[in-house]
This record gives C-alpha cells, structure tokens and sequence, in this order.
C-alpha cells in the first residue's frame, strides 16, 4: 500500500511538473541573455525611454494605458497582463534614482507574452493571475536622477499627508482595484553590506509584515515562503550577496500601508555588484520576478521553507568603500602656535605659526550616486583611520606617499580630486598656493589614476 501511494505521490508531482512547464533560474537566465527589450543601463533611462519599451509592449499585445500625471504633467502608465483571480500589483522607481526593476519590468511582460504560445507554465499563469504594474512612478525624479519628486518630497513618505499626485495615484489604484500581493522595487545603496561581513548586499528583500501589533497573515506567509524561493533562485548567481531589508515599520510608507490594508507586499531592494555592470543587475531582477510568479501556479510557493527567507543576514553597512588608499601618510593641521604672550596687545601679535603634523592611516573614498553615462562621478571622503576592518572594493597601497585633496588637507566628507607626494620630499603645508608651488608626484581623479603612482 505505501509503495502505491509512493507511485501516486510521484505521478502527481511529474503531472504537475509537466503541466506548468516550470522554468529554472538558470533557464530564466538564458532567456533573459538571448532575448531581452531593455537595450541600456537602467540608469539612463529616461521617461521618454520608459514610453519606448511600452510601445515595444503594446505591439506585443499587451494593455497599456496613461492611468495620471505626475507634478510636472509627465504621463505615468500602467502595464496590464493575465486574466485570472490573483491580483498582482508591481510598482518601481517611486524614487527617481532607484531605476534598475522598470526595465526588467519590462523585459518581464515582454518575455510573458512573448512565451504565451510556447510555455505551457505560462498560459497557467495568464488564466491564475493577473499583473497591473506601474513603471516609473516618479518620471519627474527619474528626468533628474534624483530620489525626490518635483515637489521635493519622497513619494514613499506620503500615504498620510498625501501631498504628492503620485502617492494619490498610487494609493488610488490600490484602492480600487484591492490586489492580493505586491511589490515594491527599489535601489538601495551599492555599499550596503550583508549582516557583519564586507560582501555587498545585491539583492535585498523583505516580505513587509507592517503593523507589528497585528498578526501576520497567511498572505504574509506566504510572501515569506516566495522571498525564499527568490533567494533560493538568486543564490545560483550572487550566493553571499543577498539580505533581508530592515523591517522597521513605518506608517507613511507605501510598502507597510498596503500591507496593512490587506495587500500583503514583497520588497525588493536592488544594490550593486563590483565587477558586474547594471544589465546584469536588470537580469537578477528579472529572473526574481518571474521566480515569484511562476511559484504561485506551479504549486512551489506552498512547499517552500521559510526558514531559507527567516534566516537570512540583515542590511549593513559603513565599513564597505569604494576606494581605500592603505598605508597612506595623512597630513593634519594640529595646532598653531603664537610668537606672543597673553598680555601683549593686539597691535603686538603676530600671524600664529601652523604645525602639521603626519599620521600612517588608511583613506576610505566613496562615490556619489550617479547615472552610468557619467564615468567620472563625484568622490569624497568617507573616513580614515585604521580601516583594517573595513574593506575596499579596490584598493591601493600608498606607503611612502602623503594624500591630501585640491581643496586641502584630508578631511571627513571633502570632495574633489587626490593629490600624492611622496614623503622622501621636503614640502611646506603652509606655503600658498601649495598645489601650484609643489607639482604631485600622482593624481587619483573621480576614481582614476589621471597621473599613476610612479612604479
């Protein structure tokens, strides 16, 4: 009898492998790699880019329609896909800056409509779910590459005030429609770290559990399950780069609003990955969409352990950089000493004597958020000190070298470029026009040698 019902049990589960057709993460992967409609770094993109891929999407099939306006009257569309019960409601770029999941979004419904004919999983999915998605709900932030909306107010800070006309939108939509599961596509920091160690967060999630008081969902549970099979599909391409966001609970925020109002959401933080360009990234983010959807027809979601998600290291950070000069000689004005005494008058005092004086440490650099096309992004100074914890995502060793900055000497938060001068040479700190008189011996600009250390 138990081995009938062993026969049984797998009958069933080949039955159900062959009705849905279920896609690897590898296999997503491949797909992505042949055939994808994002055509350049999500950075660059622009509304107008945005208003391309959807004329892509509409001549594929698939519903497009202008659903608002944002503060400066650029047009905000929604993405509609499927014809089933389950209400999907997906939503990226509410901050302007954080753009890597509109085109994967994109390249998502594309590669749905495109597969409807041939994937068997896939018109499972179409008759199980239907997926609203708005791309780019910040266009007037997304123009200028900055987080905020016109109004200079984060869009994701505004479920109660609800001053902007994308929050109104957003919550708008919600609200009429009533979805079962969300998800919030962001970008976090590309130094935001993984629990204690120095590898960088890639990919971070959070299945939103909102009002701490109240009890979690079975929806919410089962966001937790499918976060794990996230993890699970993306461990087969940045194992050591995935964490769980914090899960602070935030009142104003779209994510914890929408779970409170019963459409339990998923977040899905992107951040970077040294060595890796953002297409690359645009990949991760679409093979973990379709991870996600792909579980809820093939029956994966139910079976999945949630201790894969509960388990996993939180968001870090501070002790990861772009750039740390080791070993370098910082320069420091530590006092300035006076050829008078307390009791001569102001006409008798002299100009103070500065003292410099030279300390072995290690110079943390970070660079500013920026759009791809800019090679040459601001820099500053992070930290420095004794670094020996903290870790580079390049670095170098300037023993026998002092680093100060054009502005002057090395100071927490300065910008600009970064001098060298090796310390076998005799240099005034004090003279005037130091960087004019002393001609550096190397020159570290906007993260490149612009004039290499000497060999």
């Amino acid at each position: 009898m138990k081995f009938a019902l062993l026969i049984l049990s797998t009958l069933l589960i080949f039955s159900m492998t062959k009705i849905t057709d279920a896609q690897s993460p590898k296999e997503f992967a491949e797909v992505w790699d042949k055939n994808h409609i994002s055509n350049k770094p999500a950075s660059n993109n622009r509304h107008k880019d945005v208003q391309d891929y959807l004329e892509k999407l509409k001549t594929l099939g698939i519903k497009v329609e202008e659903v608002g306006k944002s503060y400066e009257e650029r047009e905000i569309y929604q993405v509609e896909w499927g014809k089933g019960k389950t209400k999907v409601f997906m939503w990226s770029q509410m901050h302007g800056d954080e753009p890597t999941a509109t085109p994967a979004l994109m390249d998502m419904f594309a590669f749905l409509q495109t597969n409807l004919k041939k994937k068997k999983w896939v018109r499972e999915l179409e008759k199980t779910l239907t997926i609203r998605a708005i791309p780019m709900l910040n266009p007037d932030g997304a123009e200028k590459f900055k987080r905020r909306n016109a109004q200079n107010i984060d869009i994701n800070r505004d479920t109660v005030n609800l001053e902007t006309p994308e929050g109104r939108l957003l919550l708008k939509l919600r609200n009429e429609w009533q979805p079962d599961i969300g998800f919030n596509l962001h970008n976090q920091q590309e130094l935001t770290t993984v629990g204690n160690t120095t590898n960088q967060a890639s990919i971070s999630v959070l299945a939103v559990a909102a009002n701490p008081e109240t009890p979690l969902s079975e929806d919410q549970y089962r966001n937790r399950r499918i976060c794990s099979l996230i993890v699970q599909a993306l461990n087969q391409f940045i194992k050591g780069n995935i964490a769980k966001y914090d899960d602070g609970y935030t009142p104003n925020a779209f994510g914890d609003t929408f779970s409170d109002l019963g459409t339990a959401t998923i977040l899905i933080e992107t951040g970077g990955l040294h060595g890796k360009d953002e297409m690359y990234l645009i990949k991760l983010n679409f093979i973990a969409f379709l991870t996600a959807l792909q579980s809820l027809v093939d029956g994966s979601e139910k079976t999945a352990d949630i201790k894969i998600y509960e388990n996993l290291p939180e968001n870090s950070g501070g002790r990861l950089h772009n750039y740390i000069f080791r070993n370098a000689s910082v320069v420091r004005l530590v006092e300035a000493k006076k050829d008078f005494e307390e009791d001569e008058s102001e006409t008798d005092k002299t100009e103070p004597e500065k003292v410099y004086k030279t300390t072995i440490a290690d110079v943390a650099i970070n660079r500013r958020r920026r759009r791809a096309e800019i090679t040459n992004p601001p820099i500053y100074v992070r930290r420095f000190g004794d670094l020996s914890n903290h870790k580079g995502l390049t670095e170098f060793n300037v023993k026998g070298y002092y680093i100060i900055s054009t502005y002057g000497l090395i100071q927490n938060g300065r910008g600009g470029d970064f001098l060298f001068y090796k310390t076998t040479r005799k240099l005034d700190w004090s003279a005037e026009n130091f960087t004019t008189k002393y001609k550096p011996d190397a020159v570290f600009s906007r993260g490149k040698w612009t004039k290499p250390l000497p060999k």
